[in-house]
């Protein structure tokens, strides 16, 4: 049975926006796959900035996820993938929640709203970069229709992953 998605808002992060990333964030289970401990207010803060600066330049940006009552629940977009390895020169998808909100349908919501934005500035195809054992983000990649690409171990973790890809 599928249930109804709920109502999801994106905006370009504000300065805000970073203050209120760092307070969903602050999770250990929010955080097991991006470190394990919460981030630092200057890491939103220069991740806030980044993010408008993307959106200015390429259409698309990781957009500040809003509930129904407009309040900040974490973010979902797209940006060019960051690091040297990996799958450089592609364009990421990626979400990130607060706890309280998993399992309720927003990240799919939202991810879905994200790829009509990115295929309408014309990029051809997308890839979600997953930790191997982050169940929930792949179920949201099959939910997509993203295949798995490749595996890869992480640089900075040893971990191994998993890179989907979508066409668009």
């Amino acid at each position: 049975m599928n249930r109804a998605l709920p109502v999801v808002h994106l905006r370009v992060p504000t300065d805000e926006d970073a203050f209120a990333w760092h307070r969903v964030f602050a999770d250990p289970d929010v955080m097991e796959f991006h470190g394990g401990k919460p981030a630092e207010l200057s890491f939103y803060e220069e991740l806030t900035a980044r993010q408008r600066r993307h959106d200015a330049e390429y259409g698309f940006c990781f957009w500040t996820m809003l509930d129904e009552e407009g309040k900040v629940i974490g973010f979902t977009g797209a940006q060019p993938w960051p690091r040297e390895w990996g799958p450089k020169g592609e364009i990421e998808i990626g979400w990130r929640l607060g706890r309280k909100h998993w399992g309720k349908g927003y990240v799919t919501a939202a991810a879905r709203i994200t790829l009509e934005r990115v295929r309408a500035t014309g990029v051809p195809s997308v890839v979600a970069m997953v930790n191997s054992r982050n169940e929930r983000s792949i179920a949201v990649t099959r939910r997509l229709g993203m295949e798995l690409a490749e595996t890869f171990t992480t640089e900075t973790s040893d971990q191994l992953g998993h890179c989907y890809r979508l066409a668009l």
